[in-house]
């Protein structure tokens, strides 16, 4: 659905460009890590999605859950250096953003979902 598509296999593509990012560690010390970060947002971005679209099948929904966590596995993968350290702002910002663009790759994949549905 998601994690298949060109546009996802762009996104990480794009990800990986901007890797350096990832290469200096907050100066502060905080009490949440990369991991903590991005599971936040995936999470919200998924209960966006689902709050958007309350007449989703049961099964699509259980798929868009499996897909984010795919998300959340490539993302352990390609921050695997970083994940465990606490982010800079740069880098939620950045997060941010990438989280936004998958999450815009779910509503494209629910619309064109919608619309090979019977009316």
């Amino acid at each position: 659905m998601v994690v298949e598509s060109e546009g996802y296999h762009a996104l990480i593509e794009y990800f990986t460009e901007h890797l350096s990012l990832f290469e200096k560690s907050a100066a502060e010390v905080c009490n949440e890590t990369v991991e903590d970060v991005v599971t936040d947002m995936i999470a919200t971005n998924i209960m966006a999605v689902f709050s958007q679209n309350p007449d989703l099948h049961p099964d699509v929904r259980f798929k868009l859950m499996q897909e984010a966590d795919a998300v959340m596995a490539d993302l352990s993968e390609v921050l695997a250096g970083a994940w465990s350290r606490s982010p800079t702002n740069e880098q939620v910002v950045f997060l941010e953003d990438y989280v936004g663009l998958v999450k815009n790759l779910f509503d494209s994949a629910i619309s064109q979902q919608a619309s090979l549905q019977p009316a």
